[in-house]
């Protein structure tokens, strides 16, 4: 049997045909919808647009699909359940006529656990690549499978582009299997003028993000469970993991190995966040590499799975004709992840059997491989072993200019690791009006947290502001909307991270000394509050008519110039705009770091208590990075609506406190190390 028919044999029992429930057995198709495939007992996957031929029904989360699939020579039916659509439409009875990448939706299938079901690929094909687009289609008059093979020879940035070949009417939702791979790496989404657009299956990692995204995590660990329970077995029956294997050769991770590996993983708790993956990651090219530079290119995994298939190819200079970096690297990985699951969630998870495959394939590996590899899971390594220090993986860069074009402001969204290396996630140079920033910014934020938090270690925000826009809540915002009245006390990005805002005029050029001065004062400490602005005595022919003015600029400047190192300006107002920018802009000329205002309503009573109680917070805080989770815990406690008035009133003070924190040596201004943006992430 040739390599495309063996193929095909393995595609074939997992396509099921989608329709209006009850219309399967319909000869003649005419209330046929399109294809989905099984990527795991009892879930299918498919398009959104062909589910949404079911109407309102399919989005309230009825079982409002038919799906019909062939199990041997018997035809079975039933109805399924769309659980995660992306996009899902705003308006259920009239969805839109094109439908947005990525296009997708699972169902959840009852009465199929003995399906025949397509293996993913847990990597991106690499253009150009000899691909099968499979489905069901009645083209030709009847309905029947059809498929076809051409070329992937890239991406529009989302979609993958086959070359002059394309899926026929019908197939739309089926699966797009990589002949380099062996396993299925899109879905057919739609014909185009010179080929056909394929969904990649990297895609799916947006399912993970909606409400109820757990299912998509559920099913990826079935879809592993169910592969090793079919290369386990001692049948002859066609088999996806021995059919990646006839393609392979001596060297890396055996399919089988990895079928092993990706069925253990199934069996633990899963990640939380991308970053925390990637934490794991970073830690396994670092002593592979033997470097402690940060990888910046980026990618965003959501299973453990995915993140060993990041571990291909890797290359270490340092370690030339060392076995095989690939294999090292993936037993390596594999046992961080049982040390840190182990950890984190003791005798909750179970890691034994993964510990003890991770022993069984590491006996041939060298002895600097095997005694990391004994550090991180050998006996008596049961309690808590810090490989480095506990953190986020990363901190999250938010920077946005001043308009360009009319009233627009550009943005861009970094990862910022270990405070020097800078990874581009999202940007827009044509940039926004800034009514919108908080409703364009709330998704990129969101994918930029994820891959920054590390297990409970989160990541922190620095805002890099023009200084119109310092008065801009990002304390306040929420980045998900609440689903109920239940997540109405959801917390603020304030309330649940640090968040501080840095200049972005100043950082165009090269620190001043007093800058630099100043910070290195700053952390040291002790700090002090001063005032931002202050009144003075004016002119008058005595004492009781003399008027009390605002400081000029200038005086401003050489008060906050010469106050004492460990001085931090305090202001109970705007710095945005009018008399609170002027000082503001005294305050940064003469090289301060770090200041409290309020964001808020403009009209204070409290203002003395204001620069009081902020003295005993810096007091307190003693140096600059001591400030901020002080902050953080002030912004939680003002808006405890639960709280007594005595509580209540006692943070009163602090609700819309901001924080200017802006060392001298962060990035944007001396930035080591950037990277290009991903795949298709560079512009909104």
């Amino acid at each position: 049997m040739s390599a495309m028919s063996a193929l095909d044999a393995l595609v074939r029992p997992a396509l099921v045909r989608i329709a209006a429930p009850g219309c399967g057995y319909d000869p003649h198709g005419d209330r046929y919808w399109g294809t989905g495939f099984f990527i795991a007992p009892g879930w299918v996957l498919t398009c959104a647009h062909v589910v949404a031929e079911g109407g309102s029904a399919v989005w309230r989360s009825e079982p409002a699909v038919g799906i019909t699939w062939e199990d041997g020579t018997t035809t079975r039916e039933t109805t399924g359940t769309v659980v995660l659509a992306l996009p899902r439409p705003d308006r259920p009875d009239d969805p839109p006529d094109r439908w947005a990448f990525p296009d997708l939706a699972l169902v959840r299938v009852p009465g199929a656990q003995k399906a025949s079901c397509v293996r993913l690929s847990e990597r991106p094909p690499v253009p150009p690549t000899p691909v099968g687009l499979h489905g069901w289609s009645r083209e030709t008059g009847e309905l029947g499978i059809r498929h076809v093979h051409g070329t992937l020879i890239g991406s529009d940035g989302k979609a993958l582009i086959t070359d002059w070949v394309m899926p026929v009417a019908g197939c739309s939702g089926g699966p797009v299997v990589d002949h380099q791979q062996n396993a299925v790496v899109g879905l057919n989404k739609g014909r185009g003028r010179d080929g056909g657009a394929v969904v990649p299956v990297t895609a799916l990692r947006g399912l993970h993000d909606l409400p109820g995204g757990e299912a998509m995590g559920e099913a990826l660990r079935a879809h592993d469970r169910y592969h090793l329970a079919r290369y386990s077995l001692l049948d002859d029956r066609p088999d996806w993991t021995r059919a990646q294997r006839k393609l392979s050769g001596a060297e890396g991770v055996s399919p089988g190995h990895r079928t092993q590996l990706y069925g253990h993983f199934a069996e633990l708790p899963a990640p939380t966040a991308p970053g925390e993956i990637m934490d794991l990651i970073d830690q396994v090219k670092a002593w592979i590499r033997d470097d402690d530079l940060p990888d910046a290119l980026e990618d965003d995994p959501r299973t453990w799975s995915e993140g060993a298939g990041l571990l291909r190819g890797l290359r270490a200079p340092r370690r030339d004709g060392v076995r095989d970096l690939d294999l090292d690297a993936v037993l390596l990985y594999a046992a961080h992840v049982a040390r840190h699951v182990g950890a984190r969630y003791g005798d909750r998870a179970d890691t034994t059997a993964l510990t003890r495959w991770i022993v069984d394939k590491s006996g041939d590996a060298d002895r600097h491989l095997r005694r990391e590899i004994d550090r991180l899971i050998g006996p008596g390594r049961q309690g808590p072993l810090s490989v480095r220090e506990p953190r986020a993986r990363a901190d999250v860069l938010l920077e946005i200019d001043t308009p360009r074009w009319g009233q627009h402001y550009p943005w861009r969204v970094k990862l910022l690791l270990d405070g020097h290396t800078v990874s581009p996630l999202h940007c827009d140079d044509r940039g926004v009006e800034r009514a919108r920033l908080k409703e364009t910014l709330r998704a990129p934020l969101a994918d930029a947290l994820r891959r920054g938090d590390s297990g409970p270690h989160l990541a922190a925000v620095e805002a890099v502001l023009p200084r119109e826009l310092f008065d801009l809540p990002l304390d306040t915002w929420r980045l998900e909307a609440p689903l109920g009245p239940e997540e109405a006390w959801a917390t603020t990005l304030g309330q649940r991270r640090i968040v501080v805002i840095r200049d972005a005029r100043r950082h165009d050029r090269e620190p001043a000394p007093e800058w630099r001065e100043r910070w290195e004062a700053g952390e040291r400490g002790p700090l002090r509050a001063t005032p931002l602005r202050a009144e003075v005595p004016g002119a008058g022919p005595d004492a009781h008519t003399a008027r009390v003015r605002r400081e000029t600029w200038a005086e401003t400047y050489d008060r906050l110039r010469d106050s004492e190192p460990g001085t931090v300006p305090v202001y109970c107002g705007h710095v945005g705009s009018g008399d609170g920018l002027m000082a503001m802009n005294a305050a940064l000329a003469a090289g301060h770091p770090l200041a409290l205002w309020r964001t808020g309503a403009h009209d204070h009573t409290d203002c003395a208590e204001f620069h009081e109680r902020a003295d005993q917070l810096l007091t307190t805080a003693l140096t600059a990075w001591g400030v901020r989770g002080p902050v953080r815990s002030l912004r939680t406690r003002a808006t405890d609506r639960a709280a007594g008035p005595e509580a209540r009133a006692a943070h009163a003070w602090a609700e819309t406190v901001a924080v200017l924190l802006d060392p001298p040596d962060r990035p944007p201004h001396g930035g080591r190390l950037e990277a290009p943006p991903l795949l298709g992430e560079g512009e909104q």
